[in-house]
């Protein structure tokens, strides 16, 4: 796993032939997240933004996760994804 295998997974998701459920994409956008920029850094949205609350409850959920095992998780799976919807 390195840093081009995290790139090219996040180029593959975008080609996903199904767009995956609101959850599988929370988990993406979250370990995406937390690869790139480490724990949640901002301020929780608010109570009437549901897609945004939802999008920083699941980065926050992950908090303390190493930048390493966040790019693994996502790399797994993109890989999951791109078996059950194609590419």
């Amino acid at each position: 796993m390195s840093q081009a295998d995290f790139e090219k997974a996040a180029e593959e998701v975008k080609n996903l032939k199904t767009k995956p459920t609101d959850e599988e994409m929370l988990f993406i956008y979250s370990r995406y997240k937390q690869a790139t920029v480490g724990d949640v850094n901002t301020e929780r949205p608010g109570m009437l933004d549901f897609k945004g609350k939802a999008k920083w409850d699941s980065w926050n959920e992950i908090k303390g996760t190493s930048k390493e095992d966040a790019m693994k998780a996502y790399i797994d799976k993109v890989e999951e994804l791109k078996k059950k919807y194609g590419v």
